[in-house]
């Protein structure tokens, strides 16, 4: 498997950590009376999956996009991001006839 799928895996893991520990978070703290929703209703546990899924594409993309744009290649040198020197253009005056 190339590294770089491997890399993305394992944030997207990472963010499927952080999705558990939230959803776990807004059900023990009974936030919005959710844990009284989830627990009272046949629908509760499609509700938590769905919280899941969800929080997993939220945190996990947000995990991925964030160890991608804080990558740094081997080849980076530390001018890099600086802008050459541009000749300066005079500008020509230019009659228009008529």
């Amino acid at each position: 498997m190339p590294a770089f799928i491997r890399l993305i895996l394992k944030h997207a893991a990472f963010g499927f950590g952080i999705s558990v520990g939230f959803t776990a978070m807004i059900l023990y703290f009974n936030i919005g009376n959710l844990w009284h929703l989830v627990t009272n209703t046949a629908d509760g546990p499609i509700a938590v999956i769905m919280l899941l899924v969800f929080g997993t594409i939220t945190f996990g993309s947000v995990q991925i996009g964030y160890v991608i744009m804080t990558m740094k290649d081997a080849d980076d040198d530390p001018e890099s991001g600086k802008r050459d020197n541009v000749a300066v253009i005079d500008a020509v005056p230019v009659r228009a006839g008529r």
